[in-house]
C-alpha cells in the first residue's frame, strides 16, 4: 500500500502543468517573481508571453503592474509592448516612445537585440531596420548581442523569429539555422555559446525560430526539455544547475507550445 501511495503521489506532482508553474509565481501586486522574490518587470513580461502562448492569462489582471513599473532600457520597452499588447491593452504611448528610438543606420536603440525586439513589436519597423539585422548577421550565420559582438544562439534566434515576423526568408534564415544546429549537442540541447553546457532557455529559443522558419524543430530539442522537467512543473536551466525557475519556465512554455513570438 505505501508503495501505491507513493506512486501515486509522483504522479499527482507530475500533473502539475508549466503554465500552472508560471500562474503561480504571480504576486499580489500583479507582478511575478522568483520563488523568494519580489515582483520583476521583466519576469512578468515574459510570463504574460508565455502564459498567452498556452492560451491562458494571469490569474490576477498583470496589466497595471506592467504600465507602472520602470522599463529599463529599448529592449525592455519592446518586451513590455509585447506583453501588453497580448492582454489587450493599448500600446499607442509605448509603441512611439520605441519609435523614438530609431537611429539612422536603422537599429532601434543600441543593440542588435534591442533592434531584434523592437521588430517583433512594432506593426512597421521599417525597411532599414530589416536591412540593418540582416547586415548584421555573422559569417558563421548567427547574430550577436550587441554590434561586432560574438554571436550566440539566443539572439540568432531572436533576430530569426523578427525576420520571418517581416516576412524575410532564403538565405540569412538558412544561414542563421544552420549556426544554430551546430550549436546543438548529441543531447538535442542547445548550447548559448560555444564550449558551454546546453541549456532549457537556449533550447527554447531554438524552437521557436525552427517554428518561425516553418521548419520542423528537432525532436530531440523537446526530448532535452521534457528531462529538465521538474515535478512542481518548473524547468531547470540545466542538468548541472536549477536556477531562476520562474523566468526559464516562462520562457520553455512558447517552445513547447510551438508558437513563436507574432
Amino acid at each position: 500500500m505505501g508503495l501505491k501511495l507513493a506512486a501515486f503521489l509522483a504522479a499527482a506532482s507530475l500533473a502539475v502543468s508549466p503554465a500552472d508553474y508560471v500562474a503561480g509565481r504571480q504576486q499580489a501586486d500583479g507582478g511575478f517573481a522568483e520563488p523568494g522574490g519580489r515582483s520583476d518587470p521583466a519576469l512578468t513580461a515574459w510570463a504574460v508571453l508565455g502564459l498567452d502562448a498556452t492560451g491562458r492569462r494571469p490569474p490576477r489582471p498583470a496589466a497595471p503592474y506592467l504600465r507602472e513599473a520602470p522599463i529599463a532600457d529599448t529592449t525592455d520597452l519592446a518586451l513590455r509592448i509585447l506583453a501588453l499588447r497580448a492582454l489587450g491593452e493599448d500600446v499607442g504611448a509605448l509603441t512611439a516612445r520605441l519609435e523614438r528610438q530609431r537611429r539612422p543606420d536603422g537599429r532601434i536603440g543600441p543593440l542588435v537585440n534591442s533592434t531584434a525586439w523592437a521588430a517583433l513589436a512594432l506593426d512597421r519597423p521599417g525597411a532599414a531596420t530589416i536591412r540593418y539585422l540582416i547586415r548584421a548577421q555573422h559569417r558563421s550565420g548567427g547574430w550577436s548581442w550587441l554590434p561586432r559582438g560574438a554571436p550566440d544562439s539566443n539572439d540568432t534566434a531572436a533576430v530569426i523569429r523578427a525576420l520571418r515576423a517581416r516576412g524575410v526568408r532564403g538565405k540569412p534564415i538558412r544561414r542563421g539555422l544552420a549556426y544554430l544546429r551546430r550549436l546543438t549537442a548529441p543531447s538535442g540541447g542547445v548550447r548559448l555559446t560555444p564550449g558551454r553546457a546546453p541549456d532549457a532557455q537556449s533550447t527554447a529559443w531554438a524552437i521557436q525560430a525552427y517554428v518561425a522558419a516553418g521548419t520542423k524543430p528537432p525532436t530531440a530539442a523537446f526530448r532535452f526539455l521534457g528531462s529538465l522537467r521538474r515535478p512542481d512543473g518548473s524547468y531547470r536551466y540545466s542538468r548541472r544547475y536549477a536556477v531562476t525557475p520562474a523566468i526559464v519556465t516562462a520562457q520553455v512554455l512558447p517552445a513547447v507550445a510551438r508558437k513563436p513570438f507574432r
